[in-house]
């Protein structure tokens, strides 16, 4: 069970140390934004760069962006540990999947709520990772969409089905309310945002998360 804080929510006048206030997690979550697949601007591939160098834990880049294909294999260059295209901007997964694990990260594909799982699942021989996303993807601090755990459910299935190292990332509204059912759903890497920098303390917060998750949680 991981824990992956999202920065979004953190101080972006002071990120060094907003990384460090979350070192006992597993990942930080970099949400990068382009405003045009989705309706927000975050940050890019040189801060990303910049943030690699001084991570205390490596870093898991959602690209909430258009063309990934393009763009995805630079943030695995630039020392992302993970890069997350969505499903819904790829023109070529397959390869899109391939050239990120040459560069260096873990593969993952991600899905919109909206966004059907069964057309994909061939992609799972190709990826390391399927985000379900439990809001729609753009900002922060959204309510969770318990409607997409059967969707959890669909993916912890196909993986069981198939075999393999496949994790599955749940992001959007995930909290000590919420990640108990996330993880009975089959879910095994949580990405929290206020959940985690709206807490006193970040890094009890993401010790209490992990504990809840490990407490319910069944692996396949």
């Amino acid at each position: 069970m991981q824990i992956t804080p999202s920065i979004l929510s953190a101080d972006f006048a002071n990120l060094e140390r907003e990384l460090q206030r979350i070192s006992g997690a597993d990942w930080a979550h970099v949400d990068v934004m382009d405003a045009h697949f989705v309706p927000n601007l975050t940050i890019g591939l040189p801060v990303v760069e910049a943030l690699a160098k001084v991570s205390p834990i490596p870093l898991d880049c959602h690209l909430m962006i258009e063309d990934p294909d393009r763009w995805a294999p630079g943030y695995a260059e630039a020392g992302a540990g993970s890069v997350t295209f969505h499903i819904e901007a790829a023109g070529d997964p397959v390869r899109l999947a391939r050239d990120i694990r040459a560069a260096g990260a873990r593969a993952s594909m991600a899905i919109k709520p909206g966004t059907a799982f069964g057309p994909y699942e061939e992609l799972l021989d190709e990826v390391d990772m399927v985000l379900v996303m439990t809001v729609e993807p753009g900002f922060g601090g959204q309510s969770f969409m318990a409607d997409q755990m059967p969707k959890v459910r669909q993916v912890r299935e196909a993986v069981r089905r198939r075999g393999g190292e496949i994790w599955i990332q749940v992001d959007g509204g995930v909290s000590a309310d919420t990640i108990e059912q996330c993880a009975e759903a089959g879910a095994d890497v949580f990405v929290a945002g206020s959940a985690v920098y709206g807490a006193q303390d970040a890094a009890a917060a993401v010790d209490q998360l992990r504990d809840l998750a490990l407490s319910c949680g069944r692996h396949p």
